[in-house]
């Protein structure tokens, strides 16, 4: 093994015992600072008048005013009469100019002593450097909080992507780009509510905890609760908590909140996500079409401020209206195959072995396998904004069937790049329709499929008292936060992704 190819271990190992070697430096600047009565931990609060881009941005207003500013330390340059800082707050960097005479001896001696990380507040006047760099001229500072461990250095950063999941606060503080993301994600939601609200929805908050995972086909997370001894559900939706206020008479509502499925993790999926849900008495899945539209394009517009974007590398357009198609146009539009002129479970598996779907399709219905054919043959295909609509029965035990066709529900899913990012119906609100729906879930459960409903017989017997005719539609916001800021990974959008503990299998 030659010098340069040193062994990964032995890198690591020696990369550990500096780090331990900064924090015990650091932590010894601390103690003297103790022993001088000047323990920055007993700091309760700093004064900040001001942040980093508000004084770039108004400088012709704040040149030679007096300025109070807080943040981390992130760079040091200069050693002798003269120092730079570069300071970082929320808003991003301001430099900070210390001269030797401005401060007392000891003070500036403790203000060379700083080390990156630290955080300072501090008083200056606003001028602009010789290299005509905007800065503040250092006129008195408190030491904040001392960091007792280095940031990863400059030039090789924080970039292993699993650490940055880990240790979202320290990628954070070194990768403060990613912040945008965040923001934008804030604004998404907030421009979700104002659309909503504007549209006379009310927010409703419904239980996390739940006797009956009830509302989607997904497995769920389950706890105990010690004072009942009761296993209880994380829930998979708020769907049918969110029905029953319909029934109660609350016309308009919506949810936003976190949804649990115990289930496969990807680039797409995370086991708790954000979801807004919301249903409208006296509408169907049309009215559900053109609020999808309405959201999607006023949140993209609220934090991209167009309707053009990019995601990968598609150029995509979310101005309304958005492309319409049944599911069985769908499948004959890219497979040639037509549904409607097949009409028995004999027949679809006939066609499914023809196309090499046999294997995946023994034993399903005509329905069943006309899902399969359009996430086998269409989804990826499915790049600007497109609802598909009409979905088979089999699939959508919550939807209320479509009066020309009972074999198909009025439902549809939202399809851009392939990927689904809503899904919403005519709410099923005949209660006699429902129980045997649920029925024919239990039976799916009982021959092994996890995901199929639970039986909620309580909603049932809510239904018997009357649901209006209801539109409900449910939207991942994790996914079209990924879509509206061209993020390839969900964890890109979560600031504290569900993640492996270190030094597991398969860590």
């Amino acid at each position: 093994m030659s010098k340069e190819a040193k062994d990964p271990q032995v890198n690591a190992a020696e990369e550990k015992e500096n780090i331990q070697e900064q924090v015990a430096n650091r932590i010894n600047k601390l103690t003297e600072l103790e022993q001088q009565g000047n323990n920055p931990f007993w700091i309760t609060t700093a004064e900040q008048t001001h942040h980093s881009q508000e004084i770039i941005d108004n400088y012709d207003q704040l040149e030679g005013t007096e300025v109070s500013v807080a943040g981390r330390i992130m760079a040091k340059r200069g050693m002798g009469k003269v120092s730079f800082v570069d300071l970082q707050d929320r808003q991003g960097n301001i430099q900070i100019f210390t001269r030797f005479d401005a401060l007392e001896e000891e003070e500036y001696k403790a203000w060379q002593n700083l080390d990156l990380g630290d955080l300072v507040s501090l008083r200056g006047e606003v001028f602009t450097t010789n290299k005509g760099e905007i800065s503040v001229r250092n006129h008195g500072y408190q030491l904040l909080a001392k960091c007792f461990r280095p940031l990863p250095e400059k030039f090789h950063g924080l970039t292993d992507t699993d650490t940055r999941y880990r240790k979202r606060y320290l990628d954070l503080i070194v990768n403060p780009e990613i912040k945008e993301v965040f923001e934008k994600r804030s604004k998404i939601i907030t421009a979700l509510r104002h659309e909503l609200e504007n549209l006379d929805f009310i927010e409703v908050e419904t239980p996390i905890l739940n006797l009956i995972a009830g509302g989607a086909a997904a497995r769920p997370f389950v706890t105990h609760h010690n004072t009942l001894d009761l296993d209880l559900f994380l829930r998979i939706s708020p769907e049918l908590y969110l029905k029953r206020l319909i029934v109660g008479g609350f016309e308009r509502v919506y949810e936003i909140g976190r949804n649990f499925r115990n289930e496969g993790m990807s680039t797409k999926h995370n086991p708790e996500f954000t979801m807004i849900e919301l249903y409208q008495a006296y509408t169907d899945y049309n009215g559900m079409m053109e609020i999808s539209e309405d959201l999607i394009s006023k949140a993209c517009l609220a934090v991209n401020g167009t309707l053009q974007i990019k995601f990968g590398e598609h150029e995509l357009d979310l101005s309304p209206p958005f492309a319409r198609m049944t599911m069985l146009e769908a499948i004959k539009k890219f497979t040639e195959v037509d549904f409607e002129n097949i009409t028995d479970d004999q027949a679809a598996q006939a066609i499914a072995a023809e196309k090499g779907l046999a294997e995946q399709t023994v034993g399903m219905s005509r329905g069943e396998i006309i899902n399969i054919f359009f996430e086998e043959f269409c989804e990826e295909k499915l790049i600007q904004p497109t609802f598909i609509y009409d979905y088979p029965i089999e699939i959508s035990p919550l939807t209320k069937k479509k009066k020309s066709d009972p074999r198909l529900t009025e439902r549809f899913e939202i399809f851009i790049c392939g990927d689904e990012y809503g899904n919403a119906y005519s709410e099923l609100n005949d209660p006699r329709d429902q129980r045997e729906r649920f029925v024919e879930q239990q039976k799916q459960r009982d021959a092994g499929d996890e995901e199929a409903n639970i039986p909620d017989h309580d909603f049932v017997e809510a239904l018997e008292y009357g649901l209006p005719p209801t539109g409900g539609l449910g939207i991942g916001i994790d996914r079209l936060v990924m879509l509206l800021t061209d993020s390839a990974s969900i964890r890109d959008v979560l600031l504290f992704p569900t993640m492996r503990p270190l030094g597991t299998k398969n860590e």
